[in-house]
């Protein structure tokens, strides 16, 4: 474990975050007295995507029935005359 004073945490913290980059725990000292504890932030891990599931939003929506051409004409015009 690497140790470094507040000074050198001001100066030179390029060189101290190059540490912390490379896995090394940093102890902060103040007066020669371990003042705090500089760690590497644990990996992220990537959030999954859930595509949605579109045929099964319509089933709930419409059930099993099939719309032809003129019947979906006539649902969508009836939708948009409700707006």
């Amino acid at each position: 474990m690497k140790t470094a004073n507040i000074r050198e945490l001001r100066n030179h913290f390029p060189r101290i975050a190059a540490w912390i980059k490379q896995g090394e725990t940093v102890e902060i000292t103040r007066n020669g007295k371990r003042f705090a504890r500089l760690l590497p932030a644990p990996p992220e891990k990537p959030k999954a995507f859930k595509m949605p599931d579109f045929m099964a939003r319509m089933r709930e929506n419409f059930g099993d029935k099939v719309f032809t051409a003129r019947e979906s004409k006539q649902f969508l015009d009836e939708l948009r005359r409700e707006r």
